[in-house]
């Protein structure tokens, strides 16, 4: 339990989500969360930095309260953050196709989305779909859905560096696909 010398965060866990924390703080700390959308979990370690679980919160704090420690106990707080409101709401990261020269098709096939004629090129190109991610494809709209943050915004990115355009104008040559909304 902290003392009036350590920094400490605090993370309430809502009603309909379960949150389980094993771990120590030599080996690491694996965080469980269980929700209405489904599980999430997350590995955590950092010297000095502890979490514990007491009734409907967590508690993150460091013995030793510098700038780095500090740091930890918020960048652990945004991940726990993170995890439950996956579980519980989850993540939607929203994409535009834009073409102006060639209509390009965009369909999934299996763990990659396949775009073709992208620009008038003969051959495909492929982005991967990292973890549980879920595409939806409504005309120009590309929907990433998910309970993990990383994974969306993995292959949130993936879509749109499969089609970055090289050795052309970008002001002339504008095509590709691109992040509209993310949470």
């Amino acid at each position: 339990m902290p003392t009036s010398t350590e920094y400490l965060s605090v993370v309430k866990i809502p009603e309909d989500v379960e949150v389980s924390v094993q771990g120590d703080n030599i080996s690491g700390y694996l965080v469980k969360a269980k929700g209405p959308l489904g599980e999430n979990s997350k590995f955590l370690k950092f010297r000095e930095v502890f979490i514990e679980k007491l009734d409907s919160e967590i508690r993150i704090y460091t013995t030793n309260p510098k700038s780095k420690q500090k740091a930890i106990v918020g960048t652990f707080t945004a991940h726990l953050n993170n995890l439950i409101r996956g579980v519980k709401e989850g993540f939607e990261y929203k994409l535009k196709a834009v073409y102006a020269h060639f209509p390009m098709k965009i369909r999934v096939e299996g763990d990659e989305v396949v775009i073709e004629n992208f620009l008038g090129e003969t051959t495909p190109r492929k982005a991967k779909i990292v973890g549980r991610a879920k595409l939806e494809i409504k005309g120009q709209e590309i929907i990433v859905k998910g309970v993990d943050i990383e994974e969306c915004g993995q292959t949130a990115a993936n879509l749109e560096r499969a089609t970055r355009i090289r050795k052309k104008d970008r002001r002339v040559f504008q095509d590709g696909i691109y992040i509209v909304t993310k949470p």
